[in-house]
């Protein structure tokens, strides 16, 4: 067994984290631009290569045709239409596969030279089944939209973007134990513990986020602070749907108004993790971390109220996905350094 270069995994393991992160962008311009459905068969090794001449792409048209987002919504489309929601489903699977072979050829590689340690090894071995997992779910997210309506199951499509952002978060945990491996341990329990409340609050906010993009929920009660006029709650909130679990999972208004007010405790969790560390000794890394993810969840809140009320213009729906993105990273830093 040779030595581990934890130099070299940790860039392996941060290249496949960039990677998610432009995956997840792209993803949501997707979603935001309504190209998901727009191929409609999966094919692992051909699926990478578009059509090539105008008979493939009329037999691509063909196809998308014999399914309901053509036949219920887009039966305007001309061919020069269907080419533009099609390039960004096609770059969003071909970014997919080249995650996957970035992460799976260096750990071969790295495997049969006997130059990673058993932990790295078991660690990348979720990370492998956490990435199948990941891409299991966009072809079962695809597939809801392809039977009877011309819709992805928001419920499906909330798997398929935390899996994402929980695999890079695995990812990066993983890179920053390599990273201080050697670093002298300044654990804080008592901040341990807020921020992983914090950080669980984080990803049911995440999740809601997905639902309302599921939902284009985001396209109504476009106000704030209020939710329409004078009013905190919508009188539509809790009466879509039976039950008020259901109104608050599968509502447009009640999905929105969760996401919406949770929101504010998310910023409050954090707020009140900050104000409890400014009363520790921490090190330099952790008032910094701590500092950067203030000023994140400060920005990702402005730009959720302004993707709200804007109407949920393309740029700022992304900008707003992003955001959190660099929020859940943040998140993850400051509970790494507040647990090691």
């Amino acid at each position: 067994m040779q030595k581990q270069d934890n130099k070299k995994v940790i860039y392996w393991l941060l290249t496949g984290c960039f990677l998610i992160f432009v995956m997840v962008v792209v993803g949501g311009i997707t979603r935001l631009t309504h190209s998901g459905l727009s191929m409609s068969n999966y094919k692992l090794i051909t699926g990478t290569i578009p059509p090539l001449n105008e008979t493939e792409w009329q037999e691509a048209f063909e196809l998308y045709k014999q399914y309901p987002e053509y036949q219920k919504l887009n039966t305007h489309f001309t061919l020069e239409d269907y080419k533009s929601i099609y390039f960004w489903e096609w770059i969003h699977r071909v970014i997919g596969r080249f995650i996957g072979m970035v992460f799976i050829i260096p750990f071969l590689y790295f495997l049969l030279r006997k130059q990673l340690s058993k932990p790295t090894i078991y660690k990348s071995l979720v990370l492998l089944c956490m990435g199948g997992f990941q891409g299991f779910l966009g072809w079962y997210m695809v597939k809801s939209g392809l039977v009877d309506r011309p819709d992805v199951s928001h419920y499906r499509l909330a798997a398929h973007l935390t899996t994402a952002f929980l695999t890079f978060a695995f990812s990066f945990w993983v890179a920053l134990d390599l990273k201080y491996k050697n670093t002298k341990p300044h654990p804080i329990a008592p901040l341990k513990n807020i921020a992983i409340i914090a950080l669980a609050l984080l990803i049911i906010q995440i999740i809601w986020g997905a639902f309302v993009a599921g939902l284009d929920a985001g396209f109504l009660h476009n106000h704030w602070p209020t939710m329409s006029e004078g009013k905190w709650i919508h009188p539509t909130v809790f009466n879509e749907q039976n039950g008020w679990w259901a109104n608050l999972t599968e509502g447009r208004s009640g999905v929105q108004f969760f996401h919406r007010y949770l929101a504010y405790i998310v910023v409050a969790a954090i707020g009140y993790l900050y104000w409890k560390a400014r009363k520790q000794p921490l090190n330099n890394t952790q008032k910094k971390g701590m500092q950067f993810l203030l000023g994140l969840v400060g920005l990702q809140f402005v730009l959720g109220v302004f993707t709200l009320i804007l109407g949920v213009p393309l740029w700022l729906g992304v900008a707003h996905q992003v955001g959190a993105f660099f929020l859940l990273s943040a998140m993850v830093f400051i509970l790494h350094r507040f647990s090691k």
